[in-house]
């Protein structure tokens, strides 16, 4: 595919969940959030296991939850234990950032979103 013609046709799957296949056979899923002269840009939507890995797995964590009691603050709900409180904390991060070569692009198909 050429580099125009695959421009075009992400440009026309602006912000919809795409399959993207590349020269060498990778598969990726994603929603298209941009694409320019050289690069795609995915949002790749991210696994429960994957989630479980990030600094900020608790959905109402307070960051820094895990410290020790005696770096806990006086303010801090449950005065150093780490438990979530539903108005701190920045929750579950869904997405993740994937940059994709345009010119390795091979196919682009629209898929179902649940």
């Amino acid at each position: 595919m050429e580099k125009v013609e695959a421009k075009k046709i992400c440009k026309e799957h602006m912000h919809r969940y795409v399959c993207v296949q590349m020269q060498d056979g990778s598969h990726y899923d994603g929603i298209m959030e941009n694409v320019d002269d050289d690069m795609i840009y995915l949002a790749v939507p991210v696994g429960p296991e994957a989630a479980m890995h990030q600094a900020n797995w608790a959905p109402n964590a307070m960051p820094g939850a895990n410290y020790p009691i005696a770096h806990a603050r006086g303010f801090y709900p449950g005065y150093g234990y780490p438990t979530p409180y539903p108005y701190y904390g920045y929750g579950r991060r869904r997405f993740n950032r994937l940059v994709l070569p345009l010119f390795a692009l091979t196919a682009l198909t629209l898929l179902p979103y649940y």
